[in-house]
């Protein structure tokens, strides 16, 4: 019983563990614990974290050090690198596990790199019981070793305590009182581990070996806990555990069960839909116990609950994937940007100079179309890896809607019927304006998709008050629902929705990255998204947007398609440090009406601005060579020359880059939204009064 508890045990994390570590052993018994990296420096960072008394630390730097090790003594734990010349992890586990002596030693794969799912399986199936992610966080290893050190030396206990009963049995056969003496205390030991094993989250059971289905005989309520049923659900008919099997697992869990009599031991990792109809990933190790002669008796196995550890993985797998399209992006955004910015402003300066020339104008006009959807992808690439500033505004959502509902039903075609709901008093929220629109806009156009004959779209508003204690964030939300009658997806579709460049369309129509700008603009908001679908029914998104106790903020005033000359001949200084992307900022300037002076770097702008008086402007770039940056240049001036205003623009935004207060404008950007800044930054009677004259002649153009 003692070996088949501690055979149960090996998946255990620390809190499950806290009864049977609760009391302190006086003495401890000695446990060897082998940590394997091919890195010294690893090696003393993890002896160091894991010393302490009564624990020999063994090390090795090699896979074959590790085995000559496991060939001379026994351990608690094995700990083992992944990435290991010559014999890697994987190889060294197996090696381990074929050794009889050594084939129930708990072994945690330490890695940094073999993080997807693939490869954790392959570690699983090469004997591991635990992964620990490089970095190490010294708490989470030394808990999870402390578990398996504690639970050898209580099974060396117990098995140094059943031989020493032994032995007085035998010694003591025929005096009667000390036979019921030890009966008692062994009796009283049996209870005491009934007690332990009904308290942790585990389920144990016996299977047959003589029949050729699964009926587990669980041995405790466990179960019901874990699952819903009973254990007597699993007795009534034959293919209850097997047909409840996610089918993409099955096959796989078969085939290894398949394995058990020769093997003697198998783990299953598998979802299993319990009794609420929810799929839950279960880890089932199982091993054949023999009895005296060595004839198969019966299959031993403990069920865990590993849902929670799986749903951490993908996180932290989609987190890794944000991180690496926003390095991937981040190096790109800004130079490409730039030339996106010398594309437009230049095709903005043309458009002007051809007015008249239909055929030169359509040309023109399909160039700055193709240009801005450049933009829109890095933009959209950008606010997926949540590194895309948010210009943040107060807003009231239902006053937003009639007017994005209509631009909706435009995009959408007559195909869609799109309604919109509101419950009373829904509450403001604090959002990038642009960015909240556009996102419920790549909603709309994906509900739009997913019903190819037509169908409704319903998108609803509501607050929502979330309890804390939940998998998500507790608080406030107003929460914004869209919902379709469309084809729905299957649950291998809904794991990815979410994730970069996935996309179930046909090839040129999608980019994949329409649901991760949402998913990346929500959580920049501090808010999460929740998906529900279900093939041939329908889908619903919802959005959770944390309540604002701010007011609202009114909507911004219409501006001219065209920008018109405004300027008056004041003065701008332009700081840039590439020149193509300053010429065409001058050259804009000019034909709004402006003086213009041109510095590359801050530093050089620093000096213009002591030397002259009449600037009025300065229009920088935020990332520039030399001691200033854009917001250094921003930060001096507000200190030193506050009358005049400061307009910085960036093709990319860093998260070190803290911009609350400062005016931006984004790369690349076109004529008029350069006019539109300006014109709010620097409004005056005479300005107002030529912005009206402007907006009255282009009314009257068109």
């Amino acid at each position: 019983m003692t070996e088949d508890v501690r055979r149960g045990e090996s998946g255990l994390e620390p809190d499950d563990f806290h009864l049977v570590s609760a009391r302190p052993l006086s003495d401890p018994i000695p446990a060897k614990i082998l940590v394997v990296d091919d890195d010294p420096r690893n090696l003393i960072a993890v002896e160091e974290v894991l010393r302490s008394p009564g624990v020999e630390i063994v090390t090795a730097d090699s896979g074959e050090g590790a085995l000559r090790h496991v060939l001379k003594d026994d351990f608690a734990v094995i700990l083992l690198d992944i990435q290991m010349p010559r014999l890697d992890g994987y190889e060294v586990a197996s090696l381990i596990r074929n050794r009889p002596r050594s084939s129930r030693v708990p072994i945690l794969f330490l890695t940094a790199f073999n993080k997807d799912d693939m490869h954790v399986f392959k570690g699983y199936s090469a004997g591991a019981v635990d992964y620990v992610f490089k970095p190490i966080e010294p708490l989470i290893l030394k808990s999870k070793v402390d578990i398996f050190v504690d639970l050898y030396r209580k099974t060396e206990e117990i098995r140094r305590q059943a031989e020493q009963e032994r032995r007085l049995l035998m010694d003591n056969l025929h005096v009667r009182s000390e036979k019921l003496k030890a009966e008692q205390a062994l009796r009283r030991r049996e209870e005491h581990q009934s007690i332990v094993l009904q308290s942790l989250p585990i389920a144990l059971y016996t299977a047959s070996v003589e029949e050729d289905h699964r009926r587990l005989h669980f041995t405790n309520e466990s179960i019901e806990r874990i699952t819903g049923f009973g254990p007597a659900a699993f007795l009534e008919r034959p293919d209850f555990w097997s047909s409840r099997i996610n089918p993409e697992d099955q096959e796989r869990v078969l085939i290894q069960l398949k394995r058990l009599g020769e093997e003697g031991a198998v783990n299953l990792e598998y979802r299993w839909r319990c009794a609420d109809g929810v799929e839950r990933y279960f880890l089932d190790q199982t091993v054949l116990m023999r009895d005296e002669d060595g004839r198969p008796r019966e299959f031993f196995g403990m069920w865990f609950d590993i849902t929670e550890s799986k749903q951490m993985e993908q996180n932290l797998l989609h987190a890794s994937k944000l991180e690496a399209v926003g390095r991937l992006t981040g190096g790109i955004a800004h130079d490409f940007n730039n030339m996106l910015s010398v594309v437009i402003g230049n095709l903005d300066l043309l458009k002007k100079s051809i007015q008249g020339n239909e055929k030169a104008e359509r040309r023109v006009r399909m160039a700055l179309e193709s240009a801005q959807h450049c933009a829109d992808l890095t933009y959209r690439l950008l606010t997926f890896s949540r590194r895309q500033a948010l210009q943040v505004s107060t807003i009231d959502v239902t006053s937003l809607m009639p007017s994005l509902l209509e631009l909706m039903r435009r995009t959408l075609g007559e195909h869609i019927n799109a309604s919109f709901r509101s419950g009373d008093g829904i509450w403001p929220i604090q959002v990038d304006r642009a960015q909240f629109e556009a996102a419920l806009l790549n909603l709309a156009v994906n509900a739009r998709d997913a019903m190819p004959d037509g169908g409704d779209l319903t998108i609803s508003i509501e607050n929502q008050a979330v309890e804390e204690g939940r998998p998500t964030p507790g608080g406030e939300f107003v929460v914004i629902s869209v919902s379709d009658t469309g084809i729905g997806m299957p649950p291998e579709v809904l794991e990815k929705v979410f994730e970069p460049f996935f996309t179930t369309k046909e090839s040129g129509k999608g980019t994949g990255l329409g649901l991760s700008m949402v998913y990346g603009f929500v959580q920049q908001c501090h808010g999460h998204v929740e998906i529900d679908s279900t093939p041939n029914a329908g889908t619903t998104i919802r959005l959770f947007l944390p309540r604002s106790h701010e007011a609202a903020e009114s909507g911004p005033d219409h501006q001219p398609s065209m920008a018109h000359p405004f300027g008056d001949g004041r003065t701008v200084l332009v700081v840039e440090d590439n020149p193509a992307v300053r010429q065409v900022a001058q050259s804009t300037l000019h034909s709004l009406g402006f003086k213009v002076l041109e510095a590359e770097t801050g530093d050089e702008a620093a000096r213009l601005l002591k030397a002259k008086t009449d600037i009025k402007l300065v229009l920088s770039d935020v990332r520039m060579p030399g001691e200033l940056s854009g917001i250094d240049l921003a930060r001096l001036i507000q200190r030193e020359q506050p009358e005049i205003q400061v307009l910085l623009t960036t093709g990319y935004f860093d998260g070190d880059d803290k911009l609350e207060d400062l005016n931006l404008l984004y790369k690349p950007y076109r004529a008029t939204d350069l006019a539109e800044k300006i014109q709010s930054l620097m409004k005056t009677p005479q300005s107002v009064e030529l912005e009206n004259t402007a907006i009255h002649q282009a009314a009257a153009v068109a």
